[in-house]
Order: structure tokens, then sequence, then C-alpha cells
């Protein structure tokens, strides 16, 4: 009887750590930058995300994306082994921008100085609401309505905000605050 106590504990707990940031369809453009092997890393992404390469501000932020592309998701990772959303963002914005943020998602969201999404960034946060809960997965904003992120089926991955299965769990933005 203790045992299978014990074991019911242990899968709830493990339903709940694995849906913390949960994005159930991935409709992205996965790992074409390591398709694109020529040129820079600017001009990789700038194809990848349809865009000029002078509109791409910050080459330290498409490095850092580059070596990550592909990491497969571990719920509470924050390492090349495994990384979750929350993990991969706070790594990003600490390495990047140099700023420090909270752990999770939730608390990230409390972080942000909220922006129309018509007023994105590159380095900007997105949030969305899955599974009923309030700010359970986030993302950085990139250029044309992408966004990188660590999703739960395909790891680190750049996909669009406004494809539609996306953009109805999309709740918040915002510029990450001095």
């Amino acid at each position: 009887m203790i045992l299978a106590s014990r074991f019911l504990y242990y899968a709830i707990l493990m339903l709940l750590i694995f849906n913390s940031c949960s994005s159930k369809k991935i409709i992205a453009e996965v790992s074409k930058s390591r398709a694109i092997s020529s040129g820079s890393v600017k001009e990789r992404y700038a194809s990848l995300l349809n865009v000029k390469e002078k509109e791409l501000k910050n080459e330290k932020l498409y490095r850092f994306i580059d070596n990550w592309i592909g990491v497969p998701h571990r719920s509470g990772g924050k390492d090349k082994k495994g990384v979750d959303c929350s993990g991969f963002t706070f790594l990003l914005v600490k390495e990047v921008y140099g700023k420090d943020l909270p752990r999770t998602a939730h608390m990230m969201a409390d972080k942000v100085k909220r922006k129309y999404e018509r007023k994105l960034q590159e380095g900007d946060l997105v949030f969305f609401d899955f599974d009923g809960q309030k700010f359970s997965h986030v993302g950085v904003y990139l250029q044309n309505n992408k966004f990188v992120h660590a999703s739960t089926s395909k790891g680190v991955i750049i996909s669009d905000l406004k494809d539609p299965w996306f953009y109805k769990y999309f709740t918040r933005a915002g510029g990450v605050k001095p």
C-alpha cells in the first residue's frame, strides 16, 4: 500500500513538472539556421527571419541562439544537456543583456514593462498561458513575429508568434525592467 501511494505521488509530481512549459503543437522553423551553413550568423538569421541583415541589431543574441538551437527540453534544466523555457530565457537575458531575472516564467512576467505587440523589439519577452496556467511559457522575441524558446517537444527552436496555435495562448509581452 505504501509503495502504491508513493508511486502515485511521484507520478503526479512528474506530470506537474512536465507540464510546466508545455507547448503541445510546434509549427516552427526548427534549426533552419543550421541548414543555412554559409555566411555570418547575422546573414543566416536574417534569412531565417526574413529580414534584412542590418535589422538584426544584436549579433551577440544570434550567436547565443545559434549555440543553443536544438538543445533538448528538460524540466528544470539550465544547461546544454537540457533546458526548459524559463531556464533558457533566464540564461539568454543574463548572458546577452547582463540582466537578472527570476527562474520561473510566472515570476518573469512581473519583471517586464508591458508593451503592445506592435512595439516589440529584439530581446523582449513573450508569455503564453498553456493548460489554463497563467504565464506558463516564455520566449524571447526576435524580429518579424518570430521568437526563440524551449519547447517541450523540440527543445530550443524559433517559432512564429502569429501561428494561430501560439497566438491564441499569447498573453503578455514586454521589455525586461532595468
